[in-house]
């Protein structure tokens, strides 16, 4: 790092300030006096012969106002008090032969670090690792781990973005939990927020200018990407990316929420960030990945750069999620009154977007681009998220609104698709516990504000019921996964579903390879029928029959297949399989039986 507290090899530490709206900066370690940082035209900085990794500091700004180091590798008392000087090279990493995954192999598992485990700490996440080894998956996913306000947070109101949390476990938590993931073969994905800060203890604007009144976000001002003094402002945002890629071996990052970040410049930040990113990841033999979450459905977010795109390595697919929960629980409120039909999910599985330029009800106006000559694998599909969950006021999960064979289903819909499958913390066993949204603001100002707004963007999914109190304790305490209920009845069984059909993802190319172009689906929207066929160049074959009515059918499929079915086993009459109410049947066949 450029920038922050850095051990020198002249022995000390460093310190190296960018803050153009600010005159003099000082720098006070521990209970020493402060001393003053020598100015470079934007720049300020002074060698210290006697600081020391572990050593407490704050920055004096303009004589006055004492302040975090927006650099800061380390919070461990929040986000209003000292910094800690952290020596990167003390931790002993043991990954060295790991290069990373390759796109198409990435298995997604989300979770947040506070609720996944008892103690709510990246320790915690470690002990779960080969768990989620036996379950199949190839990647964690963690939600962000910023240094937020307080002990509780999703991690979306971080505000030292260098500084992994300290209630997890501080930068040498994070570390050993990457470091132990590598060594079970699992990449780890981390979400960072560049759109905007949280409202406590976000102290940027003091040091540039880093937000811009000129757009607006729903969580304020926007940050300032393309306006006057943006050089500082989007060097920051890249050097932070890189970061976690070379001092904690990250192995992809999910950035949340793009259509946030405002950008008209002749060079998208997000563009210039996918060249950083990918540059200093072939600099270091590994495979890393960049992967938005956007609403704008713009094929341009993942498109070739010689296409006239961002060429991010691939974005979440929230459309693939609204067709199928639509059409499951009949839900309809808010942007899921725009979908419905079993033709879309058709849509979504073989081309990407569902809005790709048609009239939005829900939006009222033509909506979005068209995604049909993208691969499968710049998509990340699922059937829940922290989002998806929590956006309404009772925080249930899928598993919790629909019948089991129904969920059943939509897990095989998930996995046989061509996309890259993403699993939420709980789903694979049907956990029960709710997830909601929580925050621990220090300041009862912000902390209602927040509940407020809450309130307010998500008023249509609150079907009657009133959304829990972020700021209250039991609000983050009932989100923790019940573990408990791994080997009770119903919930080991939809465990054992998850493990099985993950490993024939894995060991069927058909269903592996991420060909949307080898991927075929016919419906019946009056029989409410859906018919998914997966190919593959080597010849082996899949079928994956989806029964959406309430009523029994009868298919036939041709002999010497294998059959793997949700709910009570099919029963052979004449040569037919019959699929139960509200379930799905997958067929594979390898050329020789076709």
């Amino acid at each position: 790092m450029k920038y922050g507290a850095t051990l020198s090899a002249k022995g000390g530490v460093e310190f190296r300030i960018s803050a153009p709206l600010v005159s003099t900066i000082e720098v006070r370690i521990n209970d020493a006096p402060p001393r003053k940082l020598e100015q470079s035209g934007e720049d300020f900085e002074i060698l210290l012969s006697d600081a020391r990794a572990g050593d407490k500091y704050k920055l004096v700004l303009d004589g006055s106002r004492e302040r975090p180091d927006p650099w800061s590798r380390s919070q461990p008392d929040g986000v209003h008090r000292w910094s800690e000087i952290v020596d990167p090279a003390s931790f002993t990493w043991t990954d060295q032969s790991w290069t990373g995954l390759e796109l198409t192999d990435f298995i997604f598992y989300e979770l947040h670090t506070g609720t996944f485990t008892p103690s709510g700490t990246f320790e915690g996440v470690a002990s779960k690792l080969a768990y989620l080894k036996d379950l199949g998956v190839t990647a964690i996913e963690l939600m962000p781990v910023a240094e937020f306000p307080g002990a509780r947070n999703w991690g979306y109101d971080g505000v030292d973005l260098f500084a992994p949390h300290s209630a997890y476990g501080g930068p040498s938590g994070l570390k050993s939990l990457v470091n132990a993931a590598h060594s079970e073969g699992l990449a780890v994905v981390l979400d960072v927020v560049y759109n905007h800060l949280g409202p406590e203890g976000n102290y940027l604007a003091e040091f540039a200018p880093f937000f811009t009144e000129r757009y607006r976000t729903p969580w304020g001002a926007a940050i300032n990407f393309d306006g006057p003094g943006s050089d500082g402002v989007r060097r920051f945002f890249i050097d932070n990316a890189i970061y976690w890629l070379t001092e904690y071996h990250i192995d992809a990052l999910r950035i949340d929420a793009i259509h946030g970040i405002f950008d008209f410049g002749a060079r998208h930040f997000l563009a210039e960030l996918r060249d950083h990113f990918h540059e200093e990841a072939q600099r270091l033999g590994r495979r890393a990945f960049l992967i938005a979450e956007s609403d704008l459905n713009d094929v341009r977010v993942i498109q070739r750069s010689e296409k006239g795109g961002y060429a991010l390595d691939g974005q979440w697919h929230d459309e693939f999620h609204h067709t199928l929960v639509s059409m499951l629980t009949g839900a309809r409120r808010g942007f899921l009154g725009d979908f419905g039909r079993l033709g879309q999910i058709r849509k979504a599985i073989t081309e990407g977007f569902v809005y790709d330029g048609i009239y939005s009800n829900y939006r009222q106006r033509h909506f979005g681009s068209s995604s049909r000559d993208e691969p499968g694998e710049r998509f990340v599909a699922f059937i829940q998220n922290h989002d998806q969950i929590a956006n309404t006021a009772q925080g249930a999960r899928l598993s919790q609104l629909v019948s089991r064979e129904q969920y059943g289903m939509a897990v095989m819909v998930l996995l046989c698709s061509p996309f890259l499958p993403l699993l939420f913390m709980g789903e694979e066993f049907a956990d029960t516990a709710p997830f909601q949204y929580f925050t621990s603001h220090g300041d009862p100002s912000v902390a209602k504000a927040v509940s407020d707004g809450r309130r307010r963007e998500h008023a249509d999914f609150a079907s009657g019921g009133e959304f829990h109190d972020p700021q209250a304790v039991e609000t983050f305490q009932v989100s923790r996964l019940r573990w408990e209920m791994v080997d009770r009845p119903g919930h080991s069984e939809t465990l054992d579903l998850y493990k099985k059909v993950i490993a024939l993802r894995k060991q069927w190319s058909c269903l592996g390879n991420c060909r949307k172009d080898l991927t075929r689906v016919c419906v019946d929207e009056d029989a409410r029928f859906l018919r998914m066929e997966r190919g593959d160049p080597s010849g082996c074959h899949a079928v994956l029959l989806c029964n959406f009515s309430e009523k029994p059918a009868a298919f036939t499929m041709e002999s010497g297949a294998c059959a793997l079915w949700t709910g009570t086993p099919p029963e052979d009459q004449n040569g037919g399989i019959i699929i139960g109410r509200e379930s799905a049947a997958l067929y594979l066949a390898k050329p020789s039986v076709r």
